[in-house]
């Protein structure tokens, strides 16, 4: 289980509150297991490629112009999150060989052995895929070259949000056989959802479709205003990507209609500047994680340990105020312990 965060922040004592919305919290209340699901071999076979190549920021990278964005104005919800914009339109964030290597790392033998997972919510995920399973995705999200590109666009500067996994994969598989026929109807408003309302877990996250979406009509994202209204997100086509602050906006993915295979991933950022409040939350993450990190004790001993050598008098009011921290962090962590059910 992933028992709090290396980077958990406390507000700034002369820093104004971020407002966030009505409540927002991670996914409603649900189980995750390993998976018995099986993908089918002829798709793990056609995601493979000859040669494994290391990413290059100048040359895997596709990044093209934005057109427009949806403002949290636009939304009803100004003033609230961490940046402006709540939504983007599609744009190329890779190349057509970059989404190549990606899928050849999350569709992989190893990697859907460790980290398939199943939810109520989604039949296969690949969860909790870090840089020794995944370096070339690793690689190509931690960039500061994409980075840049990234924070452009969400209007804020912007880091991974941590190292456990690079992204929660979502793969659904339709007809082996044959491809759905295509159409130009559209999944009318009646059709269920990919997914239900939730908040996201993470302040930002940027969605990347890793497979061929032709014949696939819809897999739009439906933001509920404050007003009750729906309004719509186009959804992404393969190697595009939409940015989306979605820990502050209750939204669901749509069905789409279409298609053999819909392969997304969704990568999670959080904002850069220490300044600035980071209310990431753990609910997506902790029913599938056995890491607990020490790094903020490892920092303090360090740090202790530096004073010392220095000959510098201990600061009682430090260590409190650092206690007190602790102490707020343990309170979050307490709640984040879940069992995880195993399927034989």
């Amino acid at each position: 289980m992933l028992l709090g965060h290396p980077n958990f922040k406390t507000q700034h004592p002369h820093q104004d509150p971020v407002t966030t919305a009505t409540t927002p919290s991670g996914w409603p209340s649900h189980k995750e297991s390993h998976s018995i699901n099986k993908l089918p071999q002829s798709l793990i076979d056609s995601a493979r490629v000859a040669k494994k190549e290391v990413s290059d920021p100048n040359k895997h990278p596709n990044s093209q112009p934005l057109k427009r964005v949806t403002t949290m104005k636009e939304i009803g919800l100004e003033g609230h999150g961490t940046s402006s914009v709540a939504a983007s339109e599609p744009r190329s964030l890779f190349t057509p060989e970059a989404i190549k290597q990606i899928r050849a790392e999350v569709i992989s033998e190893p990697v859907l052995a460790d980290c398939q997972y199943s939810s109520t919510f989604a039949k296969n995920m690949v969860r909790g895929m870090g840089r020794a399973q995944a370096p070339f995705t690793c690689d190509a999200w931690s960039s500061p070259e994409l980075l840049a590109k990234v924070s452009e666009v969400a209007g804020i500067d912007l880091e991974v949000s941590f190292e456990y996994e690079i992204a929660n994969i979502n793969i659904s598989v339709g007809d082996q056989n044959t491809m759905t026929e295509q159409t130009d109807e559209r999944p009318s408003d009646d059709e269920p959802p990919a997914f239900a309302w939730h908040y996201n877990s993470f302040a930002f996250v940027y969605v990347t479709v890793l497979s061929d979406c032709t014949g696939m009509i819809g897999e739009d994202t439906a933001i509920r205003m404050p007003s009750g209204e729906i309004r719509k997100i186009r959804g992404p086509a393969m190697g595009t990507a939409v940015v989306m602050q979605g820990r502050y906006l209750e939204h669901q993915a749509l069905k789409a209609l279409g298609g053999r295979e819909r392969t997304s991933m969704v990568t999670a950022f959080r904002p850069k500047s220490h300044l600035v409040r980071d209310e990431m939350v753990l609910t997506g993450s902790r029913a599938i994680s056995d890491m607990l990190f020490e790094e903020r004790l490892r920092a303090k001993m360090k740090e202790e340990r530096q004073r010392e050598r220095s000959n510098r008098p201990f600061d009682i009011h430090a260590m409190k105020r650092f206690l007190e921290e602790q102490k707020a962090l343990l309170e979050v962590t307490i709640m984040e312990p879940v069992e995880v059910e195993d399927r034989d």
